[in-house]
């Protein structure tokens, strides 16, 4: 495998359907740019960053996220894919810890963001939420999430659930991020993937390819007008400055 943070994985590996070997190729569909974005909105790649949340050799949500990636690659997308392989864990280093700086410049440079979790203990897991804790609301007076697209995918070794899912979507509201409506549960997840690694076609692969066509769809609508959407009437009124001597203030 060959992570998009070490190689950049854009336009230049476009995948083509000999190489999505579940999809009907008669069916699926390129994505009319022009009927969701305005005629002086850019045009150029959506930016995804893809995180995934184990650490195991044959890891299902890291297999269901490069699925999707060449999904998102063939809809037209230049994506990246964090390994949180050595990241540690929150307040254990500081920022300037190198795999902390490659995920919060990889926020940044994404303009909507894939999350695929296993569901551990009925949750997501640690290695989940620990990329997710590095990201901070606020870098510099940027938000490094905030107006962003998110989609949200989980893989679980029982029955369906959607515990997880719903958890990044908490995470996803939390950080002021435009969280798609679909989203994917795969559940028995080493039952959906062959020997060679790949989703076979079933009802829970075509929900996957769901996500990432409304992702691409979301991020096309949503990116030019981000700013706008987010602009908020209390902060047009109270400075960051002023918020932040009242949030720390020590009596109220």
């Amino acid at each position: 495998m060959v992570n998009a943070n070490t190689e950049q994985s854009g336009l230049d590996n476009v995948p083509n359907l000999d190489e999505l070997p579940s999809i009907a190729a008669n069916e699926i569909q390129a994505i009319d740019i022009e009927a969701l974005i305005g005629p002086n909105d850019s045009r150029h790649p959506p930016k995804i960053l893809v995180l995934y949340g184990s650490l195991r050799q044959r890891s299902f949500s890291r297999l269901a996220s490069e699925e999707a990636s060449r999904l998102l690659r063939w809809y037209g997308c230049e994506v990246r894919t964090f390994d949180p392989t050595g990241l540690p864990l929150p307040d254990a280093a500081d920022a300037d810890h190198p795999k902390v700086q490659e995920l919060r410049e990889l926020a940044q440079w994404s303009e909507g963001m894939l999350w695929v979790s296993p569901e551990r203990h009925g949750s997501m897991t640690s290695i989940m939420k620990v990329q997710i804790d590095w990201i901070p609301l606020s870098l510099g007076g940027v938000r490094p999430t905030q107006g962003k697209t998110l989609a949200v995918m989980q893989v679980s070794g029982g029955s369906q659930s959607f515990n997880t899912v719903n958890q990044l979507r908490i995470l996803g509201r939390w950080m002021r991020m435009i969280t798609i409506p679909n989203q994917s549960s795969i559940p028995k997840a080493f039952l959906e993937f062959n020997d060679g690694d790949r989703m076979d076609k079933s009802p829970l692969y075509l929900r996957l390819v769901d996500v990432c066509e409304e992702l691409v769809k979301f991020t096309w609508l949503t990116r030019g007008r981000s700013a706008y959407l987010t602009d908020r009437y209390s902060e047009r009124v109270e400075s960051a400055e002023e918020l932040s001597k009242r949030v720390n203030q020590k009596s109220l």
